[in-house]
Formats: structure tokens, sequence, C-alpha cells
């Protein structure tokens, strides 16, 4: 593949994600719920008890570490999460899913993935299989990369 091509996919790629970025963010608005907090129940939903390490919810969303501390906080404070400490490291905090939390999180989950189905609707699912696939090649961190180019 040529550099052009290269970016040219990138530009692509990029622009579709900003855009469906845009218009999912908007979609919150209604919803009482920023995209971020979402994310951060999002993360917290899916683990098996709907309690995680905070360490590891700062590893999972892509805001930084003090972001996450403070949105956390917001969310204690709404009723949506509660927190405590980490018997197993002194200066860590566990964070819960409340009963309210999870009613709240499954209400916008639901228009969240509608919002999602309406806009990759225009894909039929062989071509979403493509992409998935596609997108999960493009994980591979550039330093576990082959044929990285020298800096």
């Amino acid at each position: 593949m040529s550099d052009q091509s290269a970016a040219n996919a990138w530009e692509s790629l990029f622009r579709a994600q900003v855009s469906i970025m845009r218009d999912l963010r908007m979609a919150f608005v209604d919803q009482g719920m920023t995209m971020n907090e979402y994310d951060v129940l999002f993360n917290v939903a899916r683990e098996p008890e709907r309690r995680i390490r905070l360490r590891e919810l700062n590893a999972n969303v892509l805001i930084t570490q003090s972001s996450v501390s403070r949105l956390v906080d917001r969310l204690v404070s709404r009723g949506l999460l509660d927190k405590c400490g980490d018997p197993a490291d002194a200066r860590g905090a566990i964070v819960c899913l409340t009963p309210f939390g999870l009613t709240e999180f499954q209400r916008v989950a639901r228009v969240h993935t509608a919002n999602i189905g309406t806009r990759f609707g225009v894909l039929n699912e062989e071509e979403r299989a493509i992409l998935e696939r596609l997108c999960g090649k493009l994980l591979t961190p550039l330093s576990e990369m082959h044929n990285t180019v020298e800096k």
C-alpha cells in the first residue's frame, strides 16, 4: 500500500469516526448523561459483579486519569455509582454500579444501541463484519508492528 493510499484510508476512517461520534454525542444530550459518563457506567456494568478497581477503569476509558476520578465522584454524588476502599490496595478504590445506576445505564444503553443501529444501518451484515475485522487489525499498537517506520 502506498503512503498516499494509507493516508486516504486514514482520512476516510477518521472523518467517518468524527461524524459518527458527533451524532452519538448529540443523542446523549436528551438522556441526562454525557457520553463519557455512559462510557464509565458501561465499563463498570460489563464487569461480572458490576464492580471494578478504579485503576482498571482508568485503563479502559478514553479520558485522563484525573478526569475519570472527577467523573466517578460526580456519578457517586448522583447515586449512579458507589465507591469504597480496595481491600487489596490501601491506596486504591473500587467502583460499584448502584441499582439506580444500572437502571439508568440500561435506559440510556437502549437509546445508544438504537442510534448505533441506525447509523450502521447503511452497511449490510457482510460490510459490518468486514469493518469489524478491519478495525480489529488496526488495534495492533504501532510498537508491535514488524514494519514500523524508523523515526
